[in-house]
């Protein structure tokens, strides 16, 4: 029953917005007053109605259904299910869930600093962090853990190991693992920690006087973590220019958002405003301390994994021509979410405004709202997008994400690196466990190579154990057959089909040699990261980068820079300023 009541405060939460809406219609006087008296009867009574079908649906199904029904799963399915009809981003995070929920807005938990992850066999350590409990004790990627203390951790879930593994700072345990390669398994005494994790995942200079900072999250900690890299690099190097990169960070607390914005333009300045349902929750968001820096010139990296708070940072920055924007569009999320309290210690994340930047715009790419007859969500086409402008009068555009002033084109990943990754049997995991193994030392992050003799190892270990892989062109071929049969365009002749199966035929040997580079650099990455972490990996990754090999050019050319955020007057648009009207793995 009390899930049945969980349930039903949901229902009440999710449309809660509404009935404030109806009561603010409903102070007029005369008919409009009326109407909206009639209005919110209305709805009341539908709500009483609907949560009654339900509350008699439940004890029908839970009295005479055939076997035993688990009412927490089932209702938790049904909570789950009404709120992903709204959009991706409301959800119910029941009391159970609340620690992960706070390790995504503060970056701290307590426990032993690593990923773990499910396989055949056990729960394994994926990757520890740097300078944490697991990292510290000497624990690696690819030990399975055995043991947790007295408890046998063998048959576990992930969830179970991860339950047993986190708890009170300072606390100490005894980890049994087995380690690839050996026999006899290790003991390691580990003293829990609160486990923070660092947001700026590495900062450093380049080409003698750029800052570089890569950000990956925004917790309420962000912002220092900025700002502390940014003084360090300037104070140390004297750098000149900044790299910010916001590739692949899907966002966080709107806050730490704003606080980044305010490092770099002055106090008082219009970052966002949000708009909603609910005009007692709208709100103005300004700058309103003093900044680090107002002058140096900044180029902002943003990709098709940017969302949320990254876009608000890069979005505000452009509208003040603040920044360059380097890179691919951004991922068009301008929906903003609170939470609400529930019973039993739970949340409601729901999503309760729309935010606009300086210039006005909105970025949101989907209409929830408006759905397809198949439930399906559009996105806004480029040609209904509106035309905004900056504080130099360059022009913008709303809907579809944030798009940068340079363009980069986003490079091909082949499908085969995606199931080299998420191979459920670890094969490329296990290659690299094993090659770090015969290796005890490599050469610093940057100058590591992978060898060409390495990967022709590699090769014949994936050729031996039959590596299977999908190509989704095949797929697609197959669905294209199935339907051109059933409208009888094949007939008799069927040999374009049979030449394409052959071509599309997956081809292990061929494919290794086709995607060399990029499964190379894949691996590369990977041991990479083994021996120096986060940090390394992305310092080893950057050689290659093409978009951060652009940034450095364009902050080296400071005609194309200031070009860029000052276009000549024949190149700009009358100046305009519409108005802001509404329109699988675990830390443990």
């Amino acid at each position: 029953m009390r899930q049945i009541k969980l349930s039903f405060l949901c229902v009440v939460l999710c449309i809660s917005g509404m009935y404030a809406q109806d009561n603010k219609n409903a102070s007029g006087t005369g008919p409009q007053q009326a109407a909206g008296a009639v209005k919110s009867d209305d709805n009341r009574f539908e709500v009483s109605k609907q949560l009654d079908i339900f509350n008699a649906l439940i004890k029908e199904m839970e009295m005479f259904y055939v076997d035993t029904v688990d009412i927490k799963k089932t209702i938790r399915r049904g909570i789950d299910a009404m709120l992903k009809g709204l959009d991706p981003y409301t959800e119910y995070i029941p009391e159970d869930e609340m620690e992960q929920f706070k390790f995504l807005t503060t970056g701290e938990y307590g426990g032993i600093g690593a990923y773990i992850r499910f396989r055949e066999g056990g729960t394994v350590i994926t990757e520890p962090f740097e300078g944490m409990p697991a990292a510290e004790a000497g624990l690696k990627a690819g030990d399975m853990i055995v043991a947790v203390d007295t408890v046998d951790a063998t048959g576990l879930s992930s969830d179970k190991v991860s339950e047993l593994l986190k708890g009170v700072p300072n606390t100490k345990m005894t980890l049994k693992v087995q380690r690839p390669g050996e026999k006899k398994t290790r003991s390691f005494d580990v003293v829990r920690k609160q486990v923070v994790v660092d947001q700026v995942t590495h900062y450093g200079v380049y080409n003698d006087n750029t800052g570089y900072i890569c950000l990956k999250s925004f917790t309420d900690k962000s912002a220092q973590e900025v700002k502390t890299a940014f003084e360090k690099m300037k104070k140390d190097h004297r750098i000149e220019s900044l790299i910010l990169d916001l590739r692949d960070n899907g966002g966080g607390l709107l806050e730490g958002a704003v606080q980044i914005v305010n490092l770099f333009v002055p106090k008082g300045k219009e970052v966002l405003t949000m708009k909603g349902r609910v005009s007692q929750w709208d709100r103005t968001y300004r700058t309103y301390n003093e900044p680090i820096d107002t002058v140096m010139p900044i180029v902002v990296l943003i990709n098709g994994a940017s969302a949320s708070a990254s876009e608000i940072v890069s979005g505000a920055l452009q509208d003040m021509d603040r920044a360059v924007l380097a890179g691919q569009r951004s991922f068009g999320k301008g929906l903003v979410q609170s939470t609400r309290n529930l019973p039993y210690d739970g949340k409601l994340k729901v999503t309760t405004n729309k935010y606009y930047i300086p210039s006005g715009r909105c970025i949101q790419q989907l209409d929830y709202s408006h759905r397809n007859p198949d439930g399906s969500v559009a996105a806004i086409p480029d040609s209904l997008t509106s035309v905004f402008y900056t504080e130099n009068g360059r022009p913008v555009r709303d809907g579809g994400g944030i798009r940068p002033d340079i363009e980069i084109e986003e490079e091909k990943i082949p499908t085969m690196l995606y199931y080299l990754y998420a191979d459920k049997d670890y094969i490329l995991f296990d290659y690299i466990t094993d090659w770090v193994s015969k290796h005890k030392t490599i050469p610093p992050a940057e100058d590591f190579v992978y060898t060409d003799e390495d990967y022709e190892s590699f090769k014949k270990q994936m050729i031996a154990k039959n590596f299977e892989y999908d190509r989704q062109s095949g797929k697609a071929l197959d669905a294209l057959k199935e339907v051109a049969e059933f409208e009888g365009f094949t007939g008799e002749d069927s040999t374009l089909f049979i030449a394409l199966e052959e071509k599309l035929k997956p081809n292990l040997e061929r494919d290794l040699e086709r995607y060399k580079k990029d499964i190379k650099r894949l691996i590369s990455s990977e041991i990479v990261k083994r021996y120096y972490f986060q940090r390394g990996e992305i310092k080893h990754n950057l050689r290659d980068d093409d978009t951060f090999k652009k940034a450095l050019d364009v902050l080296k050319d400071s005609d194309l820079y200031n070009k860029t955020l000052n276009p000549a007057p024949e190149e700009k648009v009358a100046f305009y300023r519409p108005s802001k009207s509404t329109s699988e793995t675990k830390p443990v």
